[in-house]
């Protein structure tokens, strides 16, 4: 069997993130800072947040050893499932050795902006927020495909206003969580004209349209910012977007740690959460491809996104 580097961030990976909850007790320096350290995770977006109950998730599944179809929940981890591993919790989706989780995912797949207010009054009516609850939230891409498909029906400047309005009311939403008393990770969404669904974008290829998508993009994530609490003490943003442009122009240049940023990795006979690293298309297999289908990240792209995320919160000032 071929050894896949998809499928090498397995409970190695997922654990490592524990030993780090006893790098929070203090910043160097000298001056003893006492560091927030979450009692919970609780997750709210869209499915690039999601463990399903079978514990398949919507990126390249890691397989258990031995089988060709049963999924190792602990093995390529999400980004929540990393944040959640840097204080020693896991999810009740993928309990790994803890009895009875108190971490939380409400981020439905499918989810738009709109029913991030729903995913938060579930939690509100499950008895609310603690000043020891460590929220994420990423949502937006969905929205940003719906105002897309759209297109050129309903003019540029009208979906742009659209997006802004979504972005802006995704901000309501972390500052309404905010206001709560619980610290908040939000992390912007990726520029979709650089993903696999934006189509081919080879010199001179009229196919698909990036350059839209990638102004729908940048619209949402700036009215997010925009509208957001400028209070790092309650809030942590993560400039996914910046990031991976930042990874995809390495990639290009030839110089990056990706072998194929523009393309997906897993067999469109196997969509996802059904992708496992069984299931890739031949050139990805025992490569590090950025995307697992056309718009979600594959574990390596997730395990960054979950490092991001970590980074913020161990450092900053909540």
């Amino acid at each position: 069997m071929k050894s896949s580097k998809l499928n090498g961030m397995g409970r190695v990976a997922l654990l490592a993130g524990v030993l780090a909850t006893a790098l929070l007790a203090s910043c160097g320096g000298g001056q003893q800072v006492q560091s927030f350290v979450a009692s919970r995770v609780i997750s709210f977006g869209d499915e690039s947040s999601v463990i399903r109950t079978d514990g398949s998730k919507y990126t390249v599944n890691a397989l258990q050893t031995g089988s060709t179809t049963a999924v190792d929940c602990t093995s390529n981890p999400v980004w929540v499932q990393s944040v959640a591993a840097a204080y020693g919790l896991t999810f009740p989706q993928c309990p790994l050795f803890a009895v009875d989780p108190v971490s939380r995912i409400y981020a439905t797949s499918g989810a738009r902006v709109a029913d991030i207010s729903t995913q938060i009054d579930a939690m509100l009516a499950d008895g609310g927020f603690t000043s020891g609850d460590l929220v994420t939230v990423m949502a937006g891409a969905n929205d940003i495909i719906d105002q897309f498909s759209q297109y050129p029906g309903v003019g540029e400047d009208q979906l742009l206003a659209n997006v802004s309005a979504a972005g802006a009311e995704l901000a309501a939403q972390v500052n309404r969580i905010a206001g709560t008393g619980a610290k908040v990770l939000i992390s912007t969404i990726p520029d979709m004209g650089l993903t696999p669904y934006a189509g081919d974008r080879s010199a001179g290829s009229t196919n698909g349209n990036p350059g839209i998508l990638s102004k729908l993009s940048t619209r949402f994530n700036t009215a997010l910012l925009v509208h957001l609490l400028n209070d790092g003490h309650k809030i942590g943003l993560i400039s996914l977007d910046e990031y991976l442009i930042a990874i995809d122009r390495a990639t290009q240049a030839g110089t990056g740690s990706y072998a194929n940023t523009t393309l997906a990795a897993c067999a469109t006979s196997a969509p996802l959460p059904k992708c496992t690293t069984a299931t890739l298309v031949t050139d990805a297999v025992g490569a590090v491809w950025l995307w697992a289908d056309d718009r979600h990240l594959g574990p390596s792209g997730q395990a960054s996104l979950g490092s991001l995320a970590v980074t913020r919160a161990q450092n900053n000032p909540f």
